[in-house]
């Protein structure tokens, strides 16, 4: 059994053993009984100043789409915002969008508005910002994602705005889009979305929409890390939208559903824990609720670790686990957020991945973080 020296948050270090157990083996995989979405990061190169590592990002991306997974491009995962802005999301959206019209595998991207300079944006000039990218993601063959956006939630003055925003940019949509409501923890920026600060009465102006509108969306994915809501908003849909849960909190309860129904996926964390999710929902194909239960249950401490506060961080980790699993040569990522999250947080991503027997290759991986840990000047 193979031991390592961690450093861990109290400024000490300890001994970890790893895992004995055989690490989770799939190269391909198909289910049908949810539709799942994996919103992917982005490689970078190594550079000081890193740029895309196209190569490496479009690989990735293969990789998720091998395993029965759709992609969900230029989001949050991929740094929008943090990173990426809409010039580097149309050379991801370009690309990723051929690749998957070649090998007919699903796509949706992000449209949002980071083409205006922050400030005093006008809702006229936040609809044309939508316009514009939603056009190009049209264009390119992917699904629209219609984003959160920073610029209405500064400029919107009430639920009519918001109201207003998306009823313009839905009557005008050639496909039904997927609608995202994410919480201020994961953008602070977005507080008060929908026009108020009482997550009740946005649901009421988010629900009130969807019913106007819901031949024009396929779903929506929310990102309020409160199960509670998401069955709440779930049960009261119209029939025919989906709900893609983003909670990486209680993702296996929510996919798996009760009486009342399930919530289908669109997540961060499936660009970590890519193998036991794609076994999960092959077992809940077979209807085997308790082998689904047994996959996910040892991600979720991994999920809630990578995605802890503060949770817009969470890219930082996901990367790691890529570079652990040498599914990308350098830990290094755009605007150098690879120093967003210490050296201890990320020994526990490499811990509790482990034992999530997600370390494909646990001795590449452990030889990387010891690599990673002497150049952070660490035990």
């Amino acid at each position: 059994m193979k031991t390592i020296t961690l450093p861990a948050e109290n400024g000490r270090s300890f001994e970890y053993s790893l895992n004995t157990e055989e690490p989770l083996r799939v190269e391909t995989a198909r289910f049908k009984s949810r539709i799942a979405y994996a919103a992917a990061h982005v490689v970078a190169t190594d550079e000081p100043e890193p740029a895309i590592d196209l190569e490496a990002t479009l690989a990735y991306r293969r990789w998720l789409w091998a395993l029965g997974f759709g992609v969900a491009e230029a989001m949050d995962t991929s740094q929008r915002g943090m990173g990426l802005d809409w010039n580097g999301a149309k050379q991801l959206i370009r690309a990723s969008c051929a690749e998957a019209r070649a090998a007919g595998r699903p796509i949706a991207c992000g449209a949002n508005t980071d083409q205006l300079r922050p400030g005093s944006n006008r809702l006229e000039q936040v609809i044309a910002a939508y316009e514009e990218q939603g056009a190009f993601i049209e264009a390119a063959g992917g699904r629209i994602i219609l984003m959160a956006s920073r610029a209405l939630a500064g400029c919107a003055q009430s639920a009519d705005d918001y109201l207003r925003v998306y009823g313009n940019l839905l009557g005008q949509v050639s496909e039904p889009v997927i609608l995202h409501w994410l919480g201020e923890a994961f953008d602070p920026a977005l507080a008060g979305y929908w026009g108020s600060s009482d997550v009740s009465v946005s649901m009421e102006t988010c629900l009130a929409l969807i019913h106007d509108y819901r031949n024009k969306i396929d779903g929506i994915k929310i990102s309020l890390l409160d199960a509670d809501r998401e069955i709440e908003m779930r049960r009261r849909l119209p029939q025919g939208v989906r709900m893609y849960t983003g909670d990486d909190f209680h993702y296996p309860e929510l996919i798996e559903g009760d009486e009342g129904g399930y919530s289908d996926a669109l997540l961060g964390i499936f660009d970590g824990i890519a193998p036991a999710a794609a076994l999960a929902f092959q077992k809940l194909d077979e209807n085997d609720r308790a082998g689904y239960r047994a996959l996910l249950a040892p991600t979720l401490p991994l999920s809630r670790h990578i995605f802890q506060t503060p949770t817009y961080h969470y890219k930082t980790g996901l990367a790691f686990l890529s570079y652990l699993n040498g599914r990308q040569r350098h830990f290094s990522m755009l605007g150098n957020q690879q120093h967003a999250r210490s050296a201890a947080h990320l020994a526990q991503v490499f811990v509790l991945a482990d034992r999530a027997r997600l370390l494909r290759d646990p001795d590449l991986a452990a030889a990387r973080i010891l690599a990673y840990l002497k150049t952070a000047a660490v035990c």
